[in-house]
């Protein structure tokens, strides 16, 4: 098991289905950059989107939702192979009601990762809601799980090991990368 989690967060996690993910201070560290031109740049953790594939390996559904968008994320998200993403939306909640009944999932199925106060009207439906350690303080009281990293430093990956350790999937998925034993 790569982390110590406690029971309590490993049994939330057992039946997720779809996991939101916040992008700005949770796959990024927060910081929005801009060229002299007004581009948008921003900086991804490979550790982060690896995790995200990983969780489509696992039959868990990553999807994204953010108040921005920009070229670099949507070639980053494509990249990733993220299929179900909404961008440029504030109002987080009808988007991840929507994304729910197109995939028939339902809130007891979904996890999400969040930082700022967007996120908490979906961190208070999904039946995990996950913090990055550097979030804001109402959305750290509404997490049932805090990571121990940062956004954009490995937080959502420490997310997905979550829920493919509660799912059953880690090891599996660690075994397969590491290749037949000599």
């Amino acid at each position: 098991m790569p982390f110590p989690f406690k029971a309590e967060t490993l049994l939330a996690a057992q039946d997720i289905r779809i996991a939101f993910f916040d992008v700005d201070g949770v796959l990024t560290d927060g910081g929005v950059y801009f060229t002299e031109e007004g581009e948008t740049l921003k900086r991804f953790n490979t550790l982060d989107g690896y995790g995200l594939k990983l969780l489509r390996m696992a039959g868990i559904t990553p999807a994204v939702i953010t108040g921005r968008d920009s070229k670099p994320l949507r070639v980053r998200l494509a990249a990733l192979g993220i299929e179900h993403v909404r961008f440029g939306t504030e109002d987080k909640l009808p988007a991840a009601e929507a994304m729910l009944a197109a995939l028939g999932f339902t809130w007891s199925q979904a996890a999400a990762i969040g930082d700022d106060w967007p996120d908490l009207p979906v961190l208070g439906r999904v039946a995990l809601p996950v913090a990055p350690a550097n979030a804001h303080i109402e959305v750290l009281e509404v997490a049932l799980y805090v990571t121990k990293a940062r956004g954009g430093e490995g937080a959502a990956r420490e997310f997905c090991d979550l829920m493919l350790t509660a799912n059953g999937h880690y090891r599996r998925l660690l075994d397969a990368a590491r290749g037949p034993a000599a």
